[in-house]
């Protein structure tokens, strides 16, 4: 949430914003109640003094009639300063309310557009594989390694969901191990965060968890939802919390199932493991100095391309547009892999490239909501920054592996750098 007087005094850079962003909120309302809650604040102050100055007057020796008047008095002073509280906290519920619905300011830097293909590309790693055959894609791969198991799955728990068999089990696991150890190499701690958490927390971090064009599953009978993302559990962590200014950065590496109800998402690209309702990430998380959070994203990017660069797998880098930036981000860049098995028709040198992490700097946007500060070297508490990053979606991950890494007989061989981790160097074909 952006600062009430920040929003005030630049209403026209937080309007246009808004416009750039292609999002809906009215900054106008905010400025208002604003003005309004300053007038309030101002007559209850009246009040409340003028009810002091009765209370002492009565204390003093009157006559019967003097003592019952400033009774009187004291008592309609009580309900006018009671309703002027109500209103007041009223108010104070509605500009919040508007205020929340307000995005972040973007980065100037961020390109303008509405949609993902108004992304720009800064970076590329790798060539994209020209395959001497034509290569599958990673569904009928992973049904004829026997490692994917999605018919089973749908029976079970509907559609969008999988089971992992097989090589396919100690895949999962060696990306999360190897992921695991390029972030402890980095100085982040490592935690398994719960996979519930409070609206509250939601909310604060910037998710909607009600409404059709949520993407969230809530819990029924509780004030608590799935998440979608560890992001949540980490940056929910320090809630109502003054930090340190000396513990500054703090690096979080959260690994959680993620939960994604995917309204709406639908398309040739979204098919198998590339779109689903459940599945594993490692993610990213920081609180920091103002002054280090822009740095910091560009570690948190470089620490993606180095899971991804060891991988061996072709990506580029995008800066995200701000109609593609979610509400409470300030700047971000995503990683696309290359993924043969999108091209249509299938060739040998075709594919597309597909999303497969990102990184985003909230600024003290989240902080904020959550109330997460620092106390800073002139004694006075502030707002940290706040940034996540994915260190690995583990299914994306399989998908990208499975689709560079598959050869003329059906075989899939991995990447070195997985090899000690999940034990061979190679899945054969089953069916």
């Amino acid at each position: 949430m952006l600062d009430y007087r920040f929003i005030v005094e630049n209403l026209a850079a937080v309007k246009e914003n808004i416009a750039r962003r292609f999002m809906k909120a009215d900054a106008d309302a905010v400025a208002r109640l604003f003005s309004r809650r300053a007038e309030l604040s101002a007559a209850l102050q009246d009040l409340r003094q003028k009810r002091n100055a009765n209370a002492a007057s009565a204390k003093g020796k009157l006559a019967p009639e003097q003592r019952d008047a400033l009774v009187g008095e004291g008592k309609k002073l009580k309900e006018d300063i009671a309703a002027l509280e109500a209103e007041l906290a009223g108010l104070e519920r509605e500009m919040e309310a508007e205020a929340r619905k307000i995005p972040n300011m973007a980065h100037p830097d961020a390109p303008a557009g509405k949609e993902d293909k108004d992304n720009l590309e800064v970076r590329r790693v790798g060539e994209p594989r020209v395959f001497d055959f034509v290569p599958a894609d990673h569904v009928k791969l992973g049904q004829d390694l026997d490692i994917i198991d999605f018919d089973s799955a749908t029976k079970v728990s509907g559609t969008k969901f999988y089971y992992l068999k097989n090589e396919g089990v100690f895949l999962e696991l060696g990306l999360i191990r190897y992921a695991l150890d390029i972030l402890a190499r980095r100085g982040f701690t490592p935690l398994i965060t719960p996979d519930i958490a409070r609206t509250e927390i939601l909310e604060g971090i910037g998710f909607n968890p009600r409404g059709a064009e949520s993407n969230v599953y809530s819990l029924e009978g509780e004030d608590a939802c799935l998440v979608g993302t560890a992001e949540i559990t980490l940056g929910g962590y320090y809630s109502n919390t003054v930090l340190p200014r000396e513990q500054l950065p703090l690096r979080m590496a959260g690994l959680s199932h993620c939960f994604r109800r995917e309204a709406g998402a639908a398309g040739q690209f979204s098919k198998g493991l590339y779109r689903v309702h459940q599945f594993t990430k490692l993610e990213m998380f920081v609180y920091c100095l103002p002054e280090d959070s822009e740095a910091l994203h560009g570690e948190l990017r470089a620490v993606e391309e180095e899971i991804f660069a060891g991988l061996e797998i072709p990506y580029r880098v995008v800066d995200t547009c701000t109609g593609d930036l979610g509400a409470p981000a300030y700047r971000k860049w995503d990683l696309e892999a290359w993924m043969p098995g999108r091209a249509n028709p299938p060739s040998p040198g075709g594919g597309e490239w597909g999303e497969v992490t990102s990184t985003s700097n909230c600024t003290d946007y989240q902080a904020r909501r959550l109330n997460i500060r620092y106390k800073d070297s002139d004694g006075k508490n502030k707002f940290v920054h706040m940034l996540n990053g994915t260190a690995i979606a583990v299914s994306r991950g399989i998908v990208a592996i499975l689709e560079n890494f598959q050869r003329a007989d059906g075989s899939v061989k991995l990447p070195k750098a997985l090899v000690p981790y999940c034990g061979f160097d190679t899945i054969g074909k089953k069916n």
